[in-house]
């Protein structure tokens, strides 16, 4: 739930505005509160559990695409390289590979790049055009605006160093990512 400064209430309605104005309703975010997945950026998850978690989620709402962090977790943010670990565990088992594709699920990871491309912005669009990948996507002034105003919803997470990465992150409007 984001309780890492005891904020969790107020950072659920954070990402039910941040989500509404993406266009996603309240009925399509679970907020996840378990003791086994605290909000703690040195804590890793257990991929095990997690894996199992993640996977009932996806055959109790019929999803098809998973979209998530890879290896690096864009940020070295443990929880987020956590749910990386948990899928990479379920995707590699040869029966569970062969449930998600049963399912139609595939699951796609957001590239971490290094710490210049990550702060070039707009100037990464070559490099990241040329770079081998399975998606990439780049948005438009409208959506890159669209996206600051969802992060700007987040006003108990925006400190300082977040407002430089909405101003110059390629994250805010290029996103490269590898099929699992």
């Amino acid at each position: 739930s984001g309780n890492y400064y005891n904020q969790g209430e107020i950072r659920k309605k954070e990402l039910e505005q941040s989500c509404f104005l993406l266009g996603i309703p309240a009925s399509d975010v679970t907020v996840i509160d378990h003791r086994d997945l605290p909000d703690n950026p040195a804590v890793e998850w257990d991929a095990q559990f997690l894996a199992a978690f993640v996977l009932k989620h996806i055959e109790a709402n019929n999803i098809n695409l998973v979209v998530t962090f890879d290896a690096g977790g864009v940020s070295g943010h443990a929880n987020h390289i956590s749910l990386y670990t948990a899928l990479r565990y379920k995707y590699c088992c040869f029966e569970i590979f062969l449930f998600f594709l049963s399912l139609g699920c595939r699951v796609l990871l957001l590239e971490s790049v290094n710490l210049f491309r990550k702060y070039i912005s707009i100037l990464d669009v070559p490099l990241s055009c040329l770079l081998p990948g399975d998606a990439l996507f780049i948005l438009t002034e409208e959506e890159t605006e669209q996206a600051r105003r969802a992060m700007r919803c987040h006003r108990s997470q925006l400190l300082w160093f977040r407002h430089i990465y909405m101003l110059f992150s390629r994250y805010m409007m290029i996103n490269s990512l590898h099929l699992l």
